[in-house]
């Protein structure tokens, strides 16, 4: 068995497309109609189908899970972050964690948690 996928439900599918373009880099493979699969594995599911599909709500800043990215120089993508998206809701701003490793954490514009920090060891 393989892990395919990982994915995160979008109010607004073609905003967060741009969103994870803009910011990560991935891009679109398949674009199914409220549903996109980017490369890196990220699927973006529209909200409204589903709640159709689980006829629960959505619970948005939830926390029980986040993206992670890593990225070498993490300052100057905090730089683009704050310029492309001034409005962003942090969880931690650029910290240093006492084994030395930098890390970013904050909420995409639908409130899934998203850390990014410099490469381990």
């Amino acid at each position: 068995m393989k892990l395919k996928n990982t994915l995160i439900v979008v109010k607004d599918i073609e905003k967060s497309k741009e969103y994870y373009h803009n910011l990560f880099g991935l891009d679109l493979i398949l674009d199914n109609g409220g549903n996109m699969i980017l490369t890196e594995g990220l699927v973006l599911q529209e909200e409204r189908y589903w709640k159709e599909f689980l006829k629960r709500d959505i619970l948005s800043q939830n926390n029980h899970s986040e993206l992670y990215f890593e990225e070498p120089d993490i300052e100057a993508f905090v730089e683009k972050l704050e310029r492309l998206y001034p409005d962003t809701e942090y969880v931690n701003r650029l910290m240093t964690h006492s084994w030395g490793q930098k890390i970013v954490r904050f909420y995409d514009p639908d409130g899934n948690l998203i850390e990014v920090g410099t490469p381990a060891g």
